[in-house]
């Protein structure tokens, strides 16, 4: 599985939300802006994260979206499947029937990649992405440069 512009942009998105968005909305022009992704490519990556109960949306004049619950609780497999789609490496869906050797790889191989991805997506969370991305801006404010 290679991850698409849209699973990567909705993390990006998603950090810079759960870092700047602690109890008010926030507009996705203000994401947007931040993490220079268009605005319309945002809305139709937001509208799928809100159906997948991630985000809410807020309406009115200080609207805009937050998080549907504490960053903690949410993992990165849970966003990329929302966007991406559920992890496999290899299609399923060939239409043909598999054979006892196909079988045998899929059993040893990629079934085992299969949970190990989705294992190490699982333990990692939103709250882990935001710690980390505070301490590279963190560390990049200490830069001095000659």
């Amino acid at each position: 599985m290679k991850i698409s512009t849209k699973g990567r942009y909705g993390l990006r998105a998603l950090v810079d939300m759960a870092v700047y968005a602690e109890e008010e909305p926030i507009s996705l022009i203000q994401v947007a802006n931040r993490q220079k992704i268009s605005l319309n490519y945002l809305e139709q990556v937001f509208g799928t994260l809100r159906r997948a109960g991630i985000v809410v949306s807020i309406k009115g004049a200080s609207g805009g979206y937050k998080l549907a619950r504490d960053a903690q609780s949410i993992t990165v497999r849970e966003i990329l499947e929302a966007l991406e789609g559920e992890f496999s490496i290899i299609d399923r869906h060939t239409g043909e029937e598999p054979d006892a050797v196909q079988r045998a790889i899929a059993e040893l191989v990629w079934d085992e990649i299969d949970r190990q991805v989705n294992t190490f997506l699982s333990e990692r969370t939103l709250a882990q992405l935001v710690s980390e991305y505070q301490k590279n801006l963190d560390y990049n404010a200490n830069m001095y440069y000659i």
